[in-house]
């Protein structure tokens, strides 16, 4: 059986769909995927050994040049290879207007959510099989229960599995040499709120090598660069890297000793990979979002008004819209949750 996915963004929603996976190959042995997904994030869907063919678009850049766009064939080119795939099932596992486009260009029938189940209003009416999942459950089990409706299996009661093996997986050979024992500090995040302090972050690094541990701050534009070569000051032993591909990431997370998290994608990443890590929590909520597989725990503030998904803290003490929240969580209080993992090991 082969299967087609449309999902086409963000890195951890990426990740979230990988055990439906895993539950699909268990249950229907022998079933092959291709995945349609932003080409940015195209090394996503192939960590997973079901996954055989992986289809890129680009729509940010589509939307912001369309008629060149439309002129220049690439939407017929894109049209073309989407329908030559012979395909028992085509399925949109983000259910927004983003994929429910490129649902449209598929000829044949597509499977998608329901009315009113949608993340998007009118995604729906792309879709002609429709099902009914509650929204208020973490997204990997929504996505594991739409897969198997769709494919017509029971969703097993198990824990998710990634499916992920990066000890079999080819992982690219990095340009630089690691350190013996190290630590990942992922700094960035999509939103301000999502943002533990600059002076947490300093002090987090320091404790950690006093400890002995070297601390590798990965970056994925200048900016975020900055701020780890800001972070990585106060210590020889912290080292902000240059932007790296998703499959060199991973590589660095196949050795790490550890890792401390921002809410954002690379959180999901070092779940995937089993890397032992606390991440940390404000403005979202880990039961609809959170980290989730072995040795994966959460730091998450207690103030009232958390989790309150807003972009910038609406505090009126927060300064330049930076969470009040996670300015309340000690790096002593990380540094001790992240060691007791580590000495589990």
């Amino acid at each position: 059986m082969r299967a087609l996915i449309i999902k086409l963004t963000s890195m951890g929603d990426l990740m979230h769909a990988l055990p439906a996976l895993t539950d699909a190959a268990a249950a229907i042995p022998g079933i092959e995927f291709d995945w349609v997904v932003d080409k940015n994030f195209s090394a996503v869907p192939l960590w997973h050994p079901a996954v055989k063919n992986v289809i890129t678009t680009a729509h940010r850049q589509w939307k912001k040049s369309f008629i060149r766009t439309w002129r220049t064939g690439v939407f017929k080119d894109f049209k073309q290879q989407l329908n030559q795939g012979d395909y028992d099932l085509v399925i949109d596992l983000q259910n927004n207007m983003k994929s429910a486009t490129v649902s449209w260009f598929y000829d044949g029938e597509v499977h998608g959510l329901d009315k009113g189940y949608c993340r998007e209003k009118f995604a729906y009416k792309v879709y002609k099989h429709r099902y009914q999942v509650p929204e208020k459950q973490h997204a990997i089990d929504r996505i594991r229960q739409i897969l198997s409706q769709a494919l017509n299996y029971s969703m097993p009661d198990t824990k998710p599995d990634y499916g992920a093996d990066f000890s079999q997986y080819d992982l690219p050979t990095l340009d630089f040499e690691l350190p013996d024992k190290y630590l990942i500090f992922v700094h960035n995040a999509s939103w301000v709120s999502k943002l533990w302090p600059l002076p947490s972050w300093k002090q987090l690094v320091t404790i950690a090598a006093e400890q002995g541990y070297s601390i590798l701050l990965p970056c994925g534009n200048d900016e975020e660069y900055q701020r780890a070569e800001d972070i990585a000051a106060v210590s020889e032993q912290a080292y902000a890297l240059p932007r790296l591909s998703l499959n060199e990431v991973a590589a660095l997370a196949h050795k790490a000793k550890g890792a401390v998290c921002s809410d954002t994608g690379l959180a999901h990443l070092g779940a995937v990979s089993g890397l032992p890590a606390q991440t940390i929590y404000g403005s979202t909520a880990t039961a609809l979002i959170g980290t989730v597989g072995n040795h994966q725990h959460h730091i998450v503030s207690d103030f009232d008004c958390a989790p309150c998904y807003k972009r910038t803290c609406p505090k009126p003490e927060a300064i330049n819209g930076e969470p009040v929240c996670m300015a309340d969580i000690s790096a002593e209080t990380v540094w001790h949750r992240l060691e007791a993992v580590l000495q589990a090991q």
